[in-house]
């Protein structure tokens, strides 16, 4: 697919990236000033020949599960023979990780190539003096991925919320279908200090007639404010009928397989004439959707053995508690765990070391280096605090080997938590099971 776009340029991307760095990037800055809207990104866009316009989308936002439920409608997509894009945050080792073609990371080169583009963008909005001036790191690389998007002829784009909804860079685009996969507390600085303040961010990516997919009920807190915003713009309302107790990963494949089912009904077909199900998703397609950092079993070998790895970036505490639930039903994780923990500074590490605490794990507290975030010594300190044995070791590399050493002399599983930017930090270091 990506010999339809334009050569790229000669320049690495790594240039290209120094050039990105230098605007503001708030993933690595505390975000309590952080400047949100749209008019940046819509300038960007019109400067770049609204490639968005060009694009099918689905729209998926949520507090935990987006980027899941993301991949398998991608592979569902590509079971049924359609070309599509999918642009994510964020990544856990490479950049290109964010924008995919086809399941598969776009090359430097072509991501390179459409950054540039997006940059040039940049910089002539700011000698005019118009809106793109203020566009941010995420701005860039959101307008760079839609324009790749948009030069491929894809069939469907799916696109991941980077921080909300109602503002965030990926909400210019024109949805056919918006999943919110549920609500919780996070990012309260920006998105509000109650659940149903934050589903009227989240929600803010509906538009009139758009279709809404949400695990969200009417009668809760966060489920009745989506349910009046879909009112208002007369968009109807799909929810998945999901078990008590399902896992993660069944939960997740309910609100993929309803997004197929609902563009089959409207008529959406896959490449061989028929409509679009949710039956596409069977177990090697979902088996092909796994995302790295996202419940994922790998190990790290020591004098004592292997040592059982699991590299989950929940930040929140009803994920974690989730992600537990699920790891208590797999019988090769003998007993409590070991953690290794960082978190940003606006998440909520008491709450989240209180579900560590209920399943009797051990925590090494770190931190990561040019990222907002808790200090490990205080996230020790909210650990005792919780009755947790607690160590701190700031550099992740040694918070890794004083948790693996832990886990390997009890004979316990190791669990690396509380942040994607940490699993990426470490993901190499560690290695597949079946390796």
């Amino acid at each position: 697919m990506s010999s339809l776009l334009p050569s790229p340029a000669d320049d690495p991307l790594p240039p290209v990236l120094d050039r990105l760095d230098c605007l503001t990037d708030w993933e690595k800055r505390p975000r309590g000033g952080m400047r949100v809207g749209l008019d940046p990104m819509r300038d960007l866009l019109a400067r770049l020949g609204e490639p968005h316009n060009r694009l099918r989308v689905i729209h998926v936002g949520g507090t935990k599960g987006k980027g899941s439920v993301c991949a398998l409608i991608e592979a569902g997509l590509m079971r049924a023979g359609l070309r599509v894009g999918r642009y994510a945050s964020p990544h856990v080792e490479s950049v290109t990780e964010r924008v995919c073609l086809e399941g598969r990371p776009v090359a430097d080169a072509t991501l390179a190539w459409a950054l540039t583009r997006a940059l040039d963008a940049h910089e002539a909005a700011r000698r005019d003096g118009t809106a793109g001036q203020d566009a941010t790191w995420f701005d860039v690389l959101t307008a760079a991925a839609l324009t790749i998007f948009g030069e491929v002829g894809l069939d469907w784009a799916v696109i991941e919320v980077g921080l909300g909804g109602r503002l965030d860079s990926t909400n210019a685009v024109e949805s056919e279908v918006a999943v919110v996969t549920n609500v919780g507390l996070e990012h309260t600085e920006i998105l509000g200090h109650t659940r149903a303040a934050i589903a009227a961010e989240k929600v803010g990516i509906l538009k009139p007639g758009t279709a809404l997919v949400t695990t969200l009920a009417t009668d809760d807190e966060a489920g009745a404010v989506a349910a009046a915003r879909a009112a208002a713009l007369d968009c109807p309302v799909l929810r998945p009928a999901i078990p008590p107790g399902a896992a993660i990963a069944e939960e997740n494949a309910a609100l993929a397989g309803l997004v197929l089912d609902h563009l089959g009904q409207r008529g959406a077909l896959g490449r061989d004439g028929t409509p679009l199900r949710a039956g596409l998703l069977d177990a090697p397609v979902r088996a092909s959707a796994c995302l790295p950092g996202r419940l994922e079993r790998r190990r790290i070998r020591t004098r004592h053995g292997a040592v059982p790895v699991v590299l989950d970036g929940a930040h929140v505490p009803f994920n974690l508690a989730a992600v537990l639930r699920d790891l208590a039903r797999m019988p090769d994780l003998p007993g409590p765990c070991i953690a290794l923990v960082a978190m940003a500074g606006d998440k909520d590490a008491a709450g989240f070391l209180a579900v560590l605490a209920r399943h009797r794990a051990s925590v090494v507290a770190t931190e990561m280096p040019e990222r907002r975030g808790h200090a490990a010594a205080a996230l020790r300190a909210l650990a005792a605090a919780e009755g947790l044995e607690a160590e701190a070791a700031a550099e992740p590399e040694a918070g890794l080997t004083r948790a693996v050493d832990l886990a390997a002399t009890r004979g316990r599983w190791l669990l690396v938590t509380g942040s994607l930017h940490l699993v990426g930090a470490l993901r190499a270091r560690t290695e597949d099971p079946e390796a």
